[in-house]
């Protein structure tokens, strides 16, 4: 069963004083996303990630169509006890101390008053935090407000978990912290969906992501199965520090490092190259594929698209 089924969400806005335009901060969003699965929501600032998470926690209302989640229409209220979401700019009350705010939405999450103690303690010790329990929030590091906005989420146990630059603020061991969690939570069932810009963690992560662009969904799938549709480079290592005026024709990125050259260029391009090496007496050491990375797919497909008389399609 999916565990979210996005059906032609859309959200348009009106912008400007005087004369209104419509603005497309979503455009009709086709999605599916597999119960169990951790799912990669990547775009730029602006493309559209925070509204869809938005629409999809009741947040804001759509312009046009629906969704799914577990089964449940998204606005139905049964579905909230089983959904765990962190903001992109989580804001706590200052003068709380940590296990007070969790306790606080234990309460609120319905979690049996028996089990709120043992619950903070077991999601503090999760994210990182078991020995600052007691101090106020507003001592807290942007860091650790968002280790406390991921355990708030996952304090109730949810089904499924919605994410929303869960990465923002952490220092490297916090971020490989999270992805961790994130693997942890799928092993035991649950669905994370997460929105991010760090494609390196997206790469590591996910088991299928889509990218959105100006509110337009760009392409979806696995990642492998994504990058292999990227046009393939190559690295060309030769002896010497010198560089063939030919190379740069092929749009070769050279580099001297010691007494070698390596340089990157199109795969199509190869043969070129190593006829110009030939050419100019220099020995090959080695040609290594290079495989296309998700950064690769990623800048492809913000590219603009093609121009038709004058109309960008």
């Amino acid at each position: 069963m999916a565990a979210l089924e996005i059906i032609g969400l859309e959200k348009t806005y009106s912008v400007g004083f005087w004369r209104k335009r419509s603005k497309h901060a979503l455009r009709p969003l086709h999605l599916a996303v597999e119960e169990g699965e951790i799912f990669g929501f990547l775009g730029p600032n602006g493309a559209g990630k925070t509204t869809t998470l938005k629409l999809l926690m009741g947040l804001v209302f759509p312009t046009s169509g629906s969704a799914r989640i577990l089964g449940f229409e998204w606005t139905d209220p049964k579905v909230k006890a089983q959904i765990g979401f962190l903001p992109e700019q989580p804001y706590f009350y200052d003068y709380l101390t940590a296990r007070e705010l969790l306790a606080y939405y234990a309460q609120l999450s319905g979690v049996p008053a028996k089990e709120r103690r043992r619950r903070v303690d077991a999601v503090l010790h999760r994210v990182g935090l078991p020995d600052v329990g007691g101090v106020q929030l507003r001592k807290f590091s942007k860091g650790m407000l968002q280790r406390v906005g991921i355990a708030q989420a996952i304090l109730h146990n949810p089904r499924i978990v919605f994410f929303d630059e869960p990465m923002s603020g952490l220092d490297p061991m916090g971020r490989r912290e999270v992805r961790d969690l994130m693997e942890q939570l799928k092993h035991e069932g649950k669905t994370v969906f997460f929105s991010t810009h760090v494609l390196s963690d997206a790469e590591a992560l996910c088991d299928r992501v889509a990218i959105i662009h100006q509110g337009e969904l760009r392409g979806i799938g696995v990642v492998a199965d994504l990058t292999s549709n990227v046009h393939g480079k190559v690295e060309v290592v030769w002896q010497g520090t010198r560089v063939p005026s030919s190379l740069k024709a092929l749009e070769a990125e050279c580099h001297v490092t010691g007494d070698t050259v390596r340089a990157v260029l199109p795969e199509e391009n190869q043969d070129a190259a190593i006829d110009a090496l030939r050419r100019e007496h220099l020995r090959l050491i080695s040609l290594i594929p290079v495989r296309a990375s998700l950064e690769d797919y990623f800048v492809q497909k913000l590219a603009p698209r093609e121009k038709v008389e004058g109309v960008t399609v």
